[in-house]
């Protein structure tokens, strides 16, 4: 069983859309993929049952389907920061419990991509963030950086920040999420060199992107 854990440089950047983009081109290697989406903020209702757009995206993206308690463990009402909506509500986000779920996943799947929650350090309570998730999880990270002013002091801090944890940065993929962002071209130089990683996408600028036209390419092995 392969696994990624996709985290990125914010919220908003495309961690969805890229985690997507890998479920496909997992499912041309291996006939079991799955997205698990450990924690969730910002409950829909879709068919009398709650979920989240990110949720039903990595589903739609999946080749197996799962009961929702091992894809997405955790689901929180309001869309803001999963400590606040979890106390909000009295949820408690165990990172035990969610690494127990995550296990039971792989016995349907040949290969997982968890993603994360917001950024790397996101609160998940007043003690834990989406940092100790990875690190108890203990798969290979991909960052997904989204180019815009500022993307470049926040993808090295969270480079930084992922190998003190001991984690190895398997790939980064720009998103170019910001069209009128100036030099673009020289910004991805600069990661490519800083990051110590290979890039594994440059996802150009789209209003209505679509995961199956993404040129990802898998992490080395």
């Amino acid at each position: 069983m392969i696994g990624y854990f996709v985290t990125g440089t914010d919220t908003g950047v495309g961690k969805t859309l890229v985690s997507s983009a890998l479920l496909h081109a997992l499912a041309i290697r291996y006939p079991r993929v799955a997205g698990m989406k450990p924690v969730a903020a910002g409950a829909i209702e879709v068919d009398g049952a709650q979920t989240c757009d990110d949720v039903l995206a990595l589903r739609s993206a999946s080749t197996v389907k799962v009961p929702p308690e091992l894809d997405n463990p955790v689901l929180l009402p309001e869309p803001l920061s999963p400590h606040i909506t979890a106390k909000r509500t009295g949820v408690r986000i165990d990172i035990g419990e969610i690494a127990r779920r995550y296990q039971a996943l792989c016995n349907h799947a040949d290969a997982v991509v968890v993603e994360g929650a917001g950024g790397f350090h996101v609160p998940l309570s007043d003690t834990e963030t989406g940092a100790d998730l990875a690190q108890r999880l203990a798969l290979p990270v991909l960052l997904v950086v989204g180019l815009r002013l500022g993307c470049l002091n926040h993808a090295a801090l969270t480079a930084e920040a992922i190998r003190a944890r001991g984690l190895v940065l398997a790939g980064w993929i720009a998103n170019r999420i910001d069209p009128s962002m100036p030099a673009q071209q020289e910004n991805i130089a600069w990661l490519a060199q800083r990051l110590a990683a290979p890039m594994l996408a440059d996802v150009p600028y789209s209003g209505a992107p679509d995961p199956r036209a993404i040129a990802i390419q898998l992490p080395p092995t």
